[in-house]
């Protein structure tokens, strides 16, 4: 029994601090790098103002950024992750509008020669 009494404020310590340690969140800063890469990176295969999920993920990164500021960093990672993963549905979108166009394109080539292969018979 006296080795539980001893045992006890030995155990609620490692407790307590392991509590004081998941409550204290690290800034994201890595995490807002790999945001602002994706974000670039939607820019960059063409995705505008207009595709609503690179506007979601700009305006995440933004509260991110803010939280960021306010010392918030758990909201803070949250809101980049967001952000990540809006700004790569956007390219995503954006590369499947792309190759939809390109397979539209191939199939009117492929029209036109079936045409004048026809026409030549």
């Amino acid at each position: 029994m006296s080795f539980l009494l001893k045992i006890q404020p030995v155990f609620a310590a490692v407790v307590l601090v392991a509590l004081v340690g998941c409550a204290n969140d690290p800034a994201p800063t890595e995490q807002l790098k790999l945001t602002e890469q994706a974000v670039a990176q939607a820019t960059a295969v063409g995705a505008t103002d207009e595709e609503p999920d690179l506007v979601t993920a700009q305006t995440r990164l933004t509260q991110a950024r803010a939280d960021m500021a306010d010392k918030s960093y758990k909201d803070a990672r949250m809101q980049a992750e967001q952000a990540e993963l809006d700004a790569r549905l956007a390219e995503a979108r954006v590369l499947t509008q792309k190759s939809e166009a390109q397979v539209a394109q191939v199939n009117t080539r492929l029209e036109r020669l079936r045409k004048q292969l026809g026409a030549g018979q």
